[in-house]
């Protein structure tokens, strides 16, 4: 029997107008917005007008995927009356993986992941991180590579072949040119802060005290967690993982691959954009995949 992953995006995925369509089109996903809009004032100028560079602050960026992706996620669920078999979210893009298992209340993540964008930004002061995503090189090598320097670490394992790199800007600077003379190719990432690595401990420490006055409960189907790529359905586990994954990697190629061994053959990426979509192709060739952003998406994947 054919088995459905619903996937969930995070931050880089954000864009101006992100979910205009579904607001305007959808009842379901405009009953979800506006609730949104209700917790978070402002969210609705953000994610419809923009600016574009007010809408990249961490702060903004997170709370806007979420209630961008959880509203395409209602409006799927609404039109096709299914549920998914499994959940996972990239990074920030667990906790929409939890509202959409019914572990945390849309309320509380949008509340949640605002404290939290504020928290990793605050943790490193702007220019003094930086992270990069290496190309060309398998995991095993960067991991050598980086064991002999100094204020780098693996962030995200995203494919096979794209690993990004967080840290200081001189451990990444030293990291980048150290890859490089190891055969990799290493793209600079346009980021606010050096995301997944120990310099986001501060964050890590601030944001345990908000999990831990959070109300999690019983899951609907079980999400894959990024620090483990093991599905939970513990909701007494979310405070230590949600708080482990601040500082720690994000192991998606695992991930899609314990997916894909639980019997997972169709993966559906919800909100904006279709990088895991991409991720998702490059882990499992095999696998069908889709990206629900807007009306037309949707009526794509009712046609399929």
């Amino acid at each position: 029997m054919q088995k459905i992953a619903a996937l969930f995006p995070g931050q880089g995925s954000q864009s101006v107008g992100m979910t205009r369509e579904f607001f305007d089109d959808n009842d379901s996903a405009r009953s979800l917005l506006e609730r949104a809009f209700q917790v978070l004032p402002g969210l609705e100028t953000l994610m419809f007008d923009g600016p574009e560079d007010a809408l990249r602050l961490t702060e903004n960026a997170q709370p806007a995927l979420v209630a961008g992706s959880v509203a395409c996620y209602r409006a799927w669920r609404a039109a096709t009356g299914l549920t998914p078999d499994f959940a996972a979210g990239h990074s920030l893009g667990e906790f929409s993986a939890l509202v959409a298992a019914r572990a945390l209340e849309f309320d509380d993540a949008l509340r949640l992941v605002r404290a939290r964008g504020h928290y990793m930004q605050a943790a490193v002061p702007v220019g003094e991180g930086a992270m990069a995503a290496v190309l060309k090189l398998s995991l095993e090598a960067i991991r050598e590579v980086l064991s002999s320097i100094e204020g780098a670490e693996v962030a995200n394992l995203n494919t096979p072949e794209q690993t990004v790199i967080s840290g200081s800007v001189a451990g990444v600077a030293a990291a980048t040119d150290a890859l490089k003379a190891a055969g990799a190719r290493v793209i600079p990432l346009q980021v606010s802060a050096p995301f997944h690595s120990s310099l986001m401990q501060p964050a890590r420490e601030r944001f345990e005290k908000d999990l831990a006055i959070t109300e999690f409960h019983d899951f609907y189907f079980p999400v894959v967690a990024n620090v483990t790529a093991l599905e939970n359905t513990d909701a007494s586990l979310l405070p230590d993982l949600l708080s482990r994954q601040v500082t720690g990697s994000v192991r998606w190629v695992e991930s899609v691959q314990r997916l894909a061994a639980l019997g997972v053959t169709e993966f559906i990426e919800f909100g904006p954009g279709a990088v895991l979509t991409g991720m998702v192709k490059r882990i499992v060739p095999d696998a069908v995949t889709f990206n629900v952003s807007n009306p037309a998406t949707l009526e794509m994947y009712l046609r399929r």
